[in-house]
């Protein structure tokens, strides 16, 4: 599995880049533009990410623009619904408000920070990558 980590947090892409490690090759990326350039990077050389972990609050560009943005390319690109990557949002923010916007761009799942491993592990499984 290809996953990419867009997280600002040294402390907190550190430990998604261990914890992610044993699931597959991960590439990280520290705001959503260097994402959202990762993620057509990949697109364009035919191996695409599996799954996206992005965190919403980043410099540059943010989650929810990031997350526009990669939709936006998977459409542009024809990829079909069930070719595209699995994106989810890995926030603090966890009002309601954040998570509909969320899902009104375009993730498929949304996990609370401090990231429980157990939890992420049923979603991964869940979501039919592990």
């Amino acid at each position: 599995m290809r996953i990419l980590i867009a997280e600002d947090d040294f402390t907190c892409r550190k430990f998604m880049l261990r914890f992610m490690s044993k699931y597959g090759e991960c590439d990280v990326t520290v705001d959503g533009k260097e994402a959202f350039e990762a993620f057509s990077m990949a697109l364009e050389e035919g191996e695409g990410y599996d799954l996206i972990c992005l965190d919403i609050m980043m410099p540059v560009l943010d989650g929810y623009q990031a997350l526009k943005l990669i939709r936006g390319l998977e459409e542009e690109s024809s990829i079909p619904d069930e070719k595209r990557a699995k994106i989810i949002m890995t926030t603090g923010l966890s009002e309601r408000r954040n998570v509909v916007k969320a899902f009104d761009l375009g993730c498929t799942a949304y996990a609370g920070k401090p990231i429980d491993k157990k939890k992420f592990e049923k979603l991964l499984k869940k979501l039919g990558l592990i």
